[in-house]
């Protein structure tokens, strides 16, 4: 039996798209053969049936999305789908504001919003704010400038949103990526080793600037 039509079955009869890790760790619980199979082999064999599956040209195909594989219809067979199903209810669409700052996020992360605003020359705090709620933008860390502003990047259910295996199979966008941004300057620091200047050091230093106070002249007899 081929290992390849061991994942179609499993894939087909699961009830959530299944990563290459969640494949591996089913497939050590099974019987052997293909109990210690590597995970290169599971990708493997994954792409291979996803392009039989594909030159076939059947009203489904076999995709990867944001790193899990599962089963979907081809988009020209929604309508029918919609009559059987019924139409799910839906967040509303994202504006075109939101697509746009979606796009510097997915394109610029990790990325302040300070960063954004340069590039789209616009407050994008309620812009931000929508992305965020809807789960297509998280805060990934710090930016190691003054004020630590956060920064933020794209989530799995970006990619999900989307249907991308990953950032990687986003559209060129170079021109984007070139666009230069002005960096706030860095914490004041007295050596690698420090974070910021110790206070006495800064009191030192200011004394050291301060200028000499002028001789008294001296007194007459």
């Amino acid at each position: 039996m081929e290992l390849k039509f061991i994942l179609e079955s499993l894939l087909f009869s699961a009830q959530k798209p299944l990563s290459v890790k969640e494949l591996r760790e089913i497939l050590a619980n099974a019987a052997k053969p293909f109990a210690k199979a590597k995970e290169s082999d599971l990708t493997s064999a994954l792409e291979q049936l996803a392009q039989e599956h594909e030159t076939a040209a059947r009203s489904y195909r076999l995709a990867c999305v944001a790193g899990a594989w599962q089963f979907v219809t081809q988009p020209e067979f929604a309508p029918w789908l919609k009559a059987l199903v019924g139409q799910k209810l839906r967040p509303t669409r994202l504006s075109a504001p939101g697509l746009e700052t979606l796009a510097i996020i997915a394109y610029r992360q990790p990325i302040t919003r300070a960063e954004v605003e340069q590039i789209r020359g616009v407050n994008v705090d309620g812009v931000m704010q929508t992305l965020t709620e809807r789960g297509l933008v998280e805060s990934v860390g710090r930016a190691e400038v003054v004020g630590r502003p956060q920064t933020y990047g794209t989530t799995a259910l970006f990619l999900e949103y989307f249907g991308l295996r990953g950032l990687e199979d986003l559209p060129a966008a170079d021109e984007l990526r070139r666009i230069p941004l002005e960096k706030p300057p860095g914490p004041v620091t007295a050596d690698p080793g420090l974070a910021t200047t110790p206070p006495e050091q800064l009191t030192l230093e200011n004394k050291e600037a301060e200028p000499a106070a002028p001789a008294e002249p001296p007194q007459a007899e």
